[in-house]
């Protein structure tokens, strides 16, 4: 087959794989209730108590279309601009919406009309709901494929995130490169998604049950990892992931043998000439909602005033992004007389395939690895 006759191909493959999608979830499904699966289940992560109380203001309609498959709320929100890759009907928007504040600024993108005549029919209700004086949430009918094409400008965004949609694109390097073209340097790309334990054969890509249960589209998780760093993003992060049960015996039996998870990662776009150093660093407890403690991802968990060791890539990724601000940080092995506080250790868990950590997380227990270091003077951070 020449190159034109494949890109022909797979121009084709992919319009029908759109169409399909627009129907099954314009069309098809009515409401949360009607999915075929439990592929769309909630976050192994409990929900934030803030985070909860902003969703009860969300207009009912708005969450009965809703069909996320993890929870995507990253920390450090106020006055950002932030993107939602596959809104949908707009719940997540209308979320970090109220959290961005109104000096921040949501925008959704979404391929199907039918979700979005939803979304932007309640903007006016959430902005009074909010106080807000204007809207700070606009949807725009496009591709998450193509997010210039869409009109978004290339480095405008803080923060983008995508629920349950990344299986669902017939083109998922094209999805994270666009993503990284809108991104600002710093900023980050924090999305669940469905993920399998190994790359989905042709035939089941085809069954559009499957592909709009968001099962047969799913990437292999060692796929992420190296699309994710060809496109020029750090090393994800994972952050949490659960087991999917199907719960369904006639798709059950089609799937055969694959498993999946639903799972959390963190990618950020970094400066090429960042630097990957070791360092200590120690949190300054000033985060909305996470004062005490900040889950960073599976391995960091940060405490305010603790001091803890992290490794050259979450260093380079706390120095710069938006969390620059947010630590306090410092070579390993400089001594402090001051406090003489010894570190803590990250917790021993996988930091990239989801299913190593969910039987990490379901055993006993996770204890950090021995050793530590004291805090120095000499600040490593910008």
């Amino acid at each position: 087959m020449t190159d034109a006759r494949r890109t022909a191909s797979s121009n084709k493959a992919g319009t029908s794989v759109y169409n399909d999608v627009k129907e099954y979830y314009g069309k098809t499904l009515k409401q949360t209730s009607d999915l075929k699966s439990n592929a769309c289940v909630p976050s192994a992560k409990p929900v934030p108590a803030y985070v909860r109380k902003v969703l009860a203001e969300v207009h009912p309609d708005v969450t009965a279309k809703y069909y996320g498959c993890g929870l995507v709320v990253p920390e450090c929100l106020e006055g950002c601009r932030v993107l939602d890759l596959g809104c949908g009907s707009g719940r997540d928007c209308y979320m970090l919406s109220k959290l961005v504040g109104e000096r921040g600024h949501v925008t959704g993108i979404d391929m199907t009309e039918d979700q979005l005549e939803v979304a932007r029919k309640y903007i006016d209700y959430h902005m009074q709901r909010f106080g807000y004086k204007k809207p700070n949430v606009n949807f725009v009918h496009g591709y998450i494929e193509a997010l210039v094409k869409a009109g978004l400008e290339e480095k405008s965004y803080d923060i983008i995130i995508s629920n349950c949609v990344l299986n669902l694109s017939p083109d998922k390097t094209s999805v994270l490169r666009e993503a990284y073209c809108v991104l600002k340097d710093g900023g980050e790309l924090y999305f669940s998604d469905v993920y399998s334990d190994a790359r989905i054969s042709e035939d089941l890509k085809a069954n559009k049950v499957l592909w709009g249960e968001c099962l047969s589209g799913a990437l292999w998780w060692e796929d992420l990892i190296r699309l994710a760093e060809e496109v020029g993003f750090s090393k994800p992060r994972l952050v949490t992931a659960s087991i999917i049960t199907v719960d369904n015996k006639e798709l059950e039996k089609l799937l055969g043998d694959y498993k999946f998870v639903s799972a959390t990662y963190r990618l950020f776009k970094l400066p090429k000439s960042a630097e990957k150093r070791p360092c200590l660093v120690m949190y300054n407890g000033n985060i909305t909602g996470v004062e005490e403690s900040f889950e960073f991802d599976a391995q960091y968990t940060f405490k305010v005033n603790e001091v803890m060791e992290v490794d050259g890539d979450v260093a380079s990724i706390l120095n710069n992004s938006r969390f620059s601000e947010e630590f306090a940080c410092q070579p390993q092995g400089v001594k402090i007389s001051a406090s003489g506080s010894c570190s803590a250790k990250p917790k021993a868990v996988s930091i990239n395939n989801p299913f190593e950590l969910v039987k990490q997380l379901g055993s006993a227990s996770i204890t950090p690895s021995t050793g530590g270091y004291c805090l120095g003077q000499e600040s490593c951070c910008k």
